[in-house]
């Protein structure tokens, strides 16, 4: 076997904390962020009711056009958020890979800067870990990467639309039931 060919094979770390120097940066890509579909259902079903009870205000004070609004399917896609593989090597000359999902600042990581990731296991075995948090030693800063959410995905207009249409629910289960 030629030892010039031989590639070293970069491993997944086990622990919950890995302290080590960054190799490289490599590219990233994007990755989306899945959206249920149930909780979707619901949140869309509960702002039609609110958006009913807004167009009959609009037509009543003939106020216009209304907004524009994003589809069931745009909806569904869920937003994109950027994943960076890192490779670091430890103390030992181990070579690991793990991931960086979302932005940071672009002065804030370099090659050979010494840090101390906590980490955590996305679930799958392919996969490999997701950096929580950064102490970069080098230089003493504290990061965390943080990436779009279902939540940021869908708004807070549609989700205040959304709470308001179950309030109009209730108060009209809350009166027929009086009654």
């Amino acid at each position: 076997m030629d030892a010039t060919s031989y590639s070293r094979r970069s491993l997944h770390p086990t622990g919950r904390i890995l302290t080590a120097q960054i190799v490289r940066l490599m590219d990233g890509y994007p990755r989306e962020v899945r959206v249920g579909q149930p909780v979707l259902v619901v949140v869309l079903a509960a702002a039609s009711v609110a958006g009913l009870l807004a167009k009959l205000v609009r037509a009543l004070l003939s106020a216009g056009s209304g907004t524009g609004r994003r589809s069931f399917k745009e909806l569904k896609k869920g937003p994109e958020y950027l994943v960076t593989p890192v490779r670091l090597r430890d103390a030992d000359g181990r070579l690991y890979e793990v991931e960086l999902h979302g932005h940071l600042p672009q002065s804030a990581l370099h090659p050979a800067d010494h840090v101390q990731l906590t980490l955590r296991d996305q679930g799958d075995p392919d996969l490999a870990p997701k950096i929580e948090r950064i102490v970069n030693l080098t230089t003493g800063q504290l990061l965390r990467p943080r990436t779009a959410t279902m939540w940021s995905h869908l708004g807070p207009p549609l989700l205040l639309q959304a709470m308001l249409g179950v309030l109009v629910v209730a108060t009209v289960a809350a009166c027929t039931a009086v009654t």
